[in-house]
């Protein structure tokens, strides 16, 4: 057999328990249970990647608005100059 079979074998063998384990056992078995901890791990981090998620989303809606504000004073800077032209035009014309 090569190294890693005989390494398995050594590992897997059967092996005799530790002497008064079966009353170890018997005494953990009779045992009242354990309280579980106040904050597991798993609610925790859910609680995280709920908070992470609503903040993203209000910094989303937050960037969308700046971004629209930005587009409507570009629009009126194009427009008011459009106008300025228009009128410079016109008065242009009555004379």
């Amino acid at each position: 057999m090569d190294r890693l079979e005989e390494s398995l074998k050594c590992a897997l063998a059967r092996k005799e328990p530790p002497g008064g384990f079966a009353q170890k056992v018997a005494a953990r078995a009779a045992a009242p249970p354990r309280a579980p901890a106040l904050a597991p791990p798993r609610w925790i981090a859910a609680a995280a990647v709920v908070v992470m998620a609503v903040g993203g989303g209000m910094a989303y809606r937050r960037h969308q608005g700046e971004m629209a504000k930005e587009q409507v004073m570009q629009a009126m800077k194009i427009t008011a100059v459009k106008l300025h032209r228009i009128q410079a035009h016109v008065q242009e014309v009555r004379q």
